[in-house]
């Protein structure tokens, strides 16, 4: 299993390319950022200098959107940093949430994701691709590689990764729902013609080592209500307790009543009241190192390929250094 570490680009940059720097030291492989222009920092101006400072880490957003960045800009800027670094970087992608909301547009429809897929990844490698009925090529690549990984909930989400991407993000750690998750992605790439092992299963969540169990909880509640903006999207469309969408990821939105994003991703976000404690157990990875090791071998057994941990807590030395020291050395 390879291990990633997924960051705020909150300033100073220098602060996340040395956490970025000590993953790589600790045995991480891959590092990843938030992508939205108004909360944050702009993401790839520091991949650039996490590119620069580290040697072999594998780096990209968590995730863009096709929309913020068009998807010419966005290869463009993917072929470049593989041009000066050597295609180490990797582009995870979806319908847009924060960065779509907090610029006052909605999230990309399933058919605009496809077809950025398809566009990125033609030109970041070097081929012709039709943006908008025009043929583009990047004239100047040589040897691009850029792997596509969609994050994806819903039925339609996950059958688009299957069909599409090269890896499926999925940003929880509940072994229930990886399972039901996996198996829809993985199904939609046998029928499209695809080997389904070629795709691989990121899983992104939380994780703090420790006792105080309340206390790694409170530092995590805010990733329940950050997922809960994607569910009540699913509720929208699919309605509550449908067939389409099990009741295990949907109940907990009931109580949802609103969500503030100047607040996303924080540890202590007022908006995630409503998240209780049992969702925070089963979407993050809490408690000593025995219990990380356990939930993660589960997740192995289930097809997962990466454990991608969010550090938005007040213990992210510690977490880095707590998996580089006992928990990359049994499963990596």
């Amino acid at each position: 299993m390879d291990f990633g570490l997924v960051l705020q680009t909150d300033p100073p940059a220098s602060a996340v390319v040395e956490l970025m720097r000590r993953a790589e030291r600790r045995g991480f492989r891959y590092g990843w950022t938030f992508d939205s222009a108004v909360l944050w920092q702009e993401p790839f101006v520091i991949h650039s200098r996490i590119l620069e400072h580290t040697e072999r880490l594998i780096v990209g957003p968590m995730v863009t959107n096709p929309t913020t960045r068009t998807p010419e800009v966005t290869a463009s800027t993917f072929a470049t940093l593989n041009d000066m670094y050597g295609n180490r970087t990797v582009c995870g992608i979806g319908r847009g949430d924060s960065a779509m909301r907090v610029a006052g547009r909605r999230p990309n429809t399933l058919a605009v994701l496809r077809d950025s897929v398809r566009v990125i990844r033609d030109l970041a490698e070097g081929r012709e691709a039709d943006v908008g009925g025009t043929a583009l090529r990047l004239p100047w690549v040589r040897d691009g590689r850029l792997p596509v990984w969609v994050a994806a909930y819903g039925p339609k989400a996950l059958a688009l990764a299957g069909q599409e991407a090269d890896g499926f993000i999925l940003q929880l750690a509940d072994p229930f729902l990886t399972e039901w998750m996996v198996h829809a992605v993985r199904t939609a790439a046998a029928e499209a013609g695809r080997d389904p092992a070629s795709v691989k299963i990121c899983v992104a969540a939380p994780a703090y080592v420790g006792d105080d169990l309340a206390h790694a909880r409170e530092q995590c509640r805010w990733f329940g209500g950050m997922v809960g903006n994607h569910v009540a999207d699913l509720v929208a469309r699919y309605g509550a307790h449908s067939a389409a969408v099990p009741d295990e990821l949907t109940e907990y939105v009931e109580k949802r009543q609103g969500y503030d994003y100047s607040h996303h991703g924080r540890a202590g976000n007022p908006s995630t009241d409503f998240v209780p404690d049992e969702i925070v157990d089963r979407f993050c990875l809490l408690g000593p190192v025995e219990a990380h090791v356990e939930k993660l071998e589960r997740l192995r057994a289930l097809g997962v390929d990466q454990f991608a941990v969010y550090a938005m807590h007040d213990a992210r030395e510690g977490v880095i250094d707590a998996y580089g020291e006992r928990v990359i050395p049994v499963l990596g």
